[in-house]
């Protein structure tokens, strides 16, 4: 295995070592028991918001949205971790919802105000109202006429669209799709879920109602009555937790900065990013015979970019909002291998000390999980944690001063 070295490597300005800042708050709606024992008995920190405060970048109000979307995970027990979103219990999810299209705007806009979300949950409620005004129905017209008139008011005379362009961030957060009327399904199915839970509060609706989450890449989300629902149904319902989860590997997976290579894969992705920029991660493996050009070039263009500081691209992922999402998700205390990926984005960046650390936790709580879910991925996690320990080994690596940060760009578009 080739040594990666650290001339080559891209530079994340260092973070000062003191103070140590907390880990991740593992939540007691963690699904994960390997993941939450792993999380109390280490101190690892977030790296993102204070690697961008080192590089000059002002992170006031990226920190405000996190610590809110902080406190709303908190408040998921287990019991309403997994309780349908039709169900007003537990976090706000709009407003956690909301304060992570906060964050993010502050990543990138790096405006002096931040995101308004209170006026945007005043526009929820708008929608609500408006319903009333235009489309309710008599008292006693049954369950079925009901959700009848809401899905037209919602869907035709609002407007509301689903589209399956992950390319088009405006679809992922819950500001834009309220403002453009297009997004995710998942975002559709929160609007519709918010709409459902003030009407409830405001006494217009007398009986239980879910929604059903499509499967498939066209259906819209619709509610129907739950006493008549069926144990197919099952499936298609989005709990608290679920959706919170969607929503972040939605925004994962549309801004990772290696947009090709395993079709299924993210960590594999940015695994073969590393091995065709460099010296190969994957022992006895050809460039040439494993992988098209396609793959090759994109993958080394990938590695150009972040090394001259372009940190987002409309087509092909931003640093930022992968970290941000990364992040989250580990807040969230979803599965180990949140921790695999953020790692893997670390070493990308040049935090080796961290990234070394994560893979280190990874590891020791993967020696607990039930089974191994993909053994060669597990081999690649291997191959990457030597890679970084011989970078850790390599004389004063550390002791660098580097003057070009990663995030140091002007025109990071």
């Amino acid at each position: 295995m080739g040594l990666l070295p650290h001339s080559q490597a891209l530079q994340l300005q260092k973070v000062p070592k003191a103070p140590r800042l907390p880990f991740f708050c593992i939540n007691s709606a963690s699904d994960s028991p390997e993941l939450v024992a792993a999380g109390s008995q280490n101190s690892l920190r977030l790296i993102l918001h204070d690697s961008l405060e080192s590089a000059g970048i002002d992170t006031r109000h990226a920190r405000s949205a996190r610590e809110e979307f902080r406190q709303q995970v908190g408040r998921l027990t287990q019991i309403h971790a997994e309780t349908s979103i039709t169900i007003n219990r537990g976090a706000d999810l709009a407003r956690t919802a909301l304060h992570i299209a906060a964050e993010d705007d502050s990543l990138v806009s790096h405006s002096s105000v931040p995101l308004p979300v209170e006026a945007f949950v005043e526009r929820l409620d708008d929608l609500s109202m408006e319903f009333c005004s235009l489309y309710l129905p008599p008292s006693e017209a049954p369950p079925e006429v009901f959700l009848g008139n809401l899905d037209r008011f919602f869907y035709v005379h609002k407007g509301f669209c689903r589209t399956e362009m992950m390319s088009d961030a405006r679809a992922l957060y819950l500001h834009s799709v309220l403002t453009c009327r297009s997004g995710s399904a998942v975002m559709l199915s929160l609007i519709y879920s918010e709409m459902l839970k003030t009407l409830r509060v405001c006494g217009f609706l007398d009986f239980d109602a879910e929604i059903y989450y499509p499967s498939d890449f066209f259906s819209l989300p619709s509610g129907y009555q739950r006493q008549k629902s069926k144990f197919s149904d099952q499936p298609h319902i989005l709990t608290a937790k679920s959706l919170l989860v969607e929503i972040l590997r939605n925004l994962k997976d549309a801004f990772w900065p290696f947009q090709y290579g395993h079709p299924s894969s993210l960590f594999l992705r940015a695994a073969y990013a590393a091995n065709h920029a460099f010296a190969p991660i994957i022992s006895g493996e050809s460039n040439s015979k494993s992988y098209g050009g396609l793959e090759m070039a994109s993958a080394k263009a990938a590695q150009h970019r972040l090394g001259r500081g372009v940190w987002t691209n409309a087509r092909f992922g931003d640093m930022r909002r992968a970290l941000a999402a990364c992040e989250r998700l580990i807040i969230l205390g979803t599965e180990l291998e949140e921790l695999r990926d953020y790692a893997v984005l670390l070493y990308h960046c040049g935090h080796y000390e961290d990234c070394s650390e994560y893979l280190k936790l990874y590891q020791s709580a993967r020696m607990s999980a039930p089974y191994i879910r993909n053994e060669f991925e597990e081999d690649v996690v291997k191959k990457l944690e030597a890679r970084v320990n011989l970078i850790l080994a390599e004389k004063g690596w550390s002791k660098q001063t580097f003057h070009e940060s990663f995030w140091n760009s002007t025109e990071p578009w």
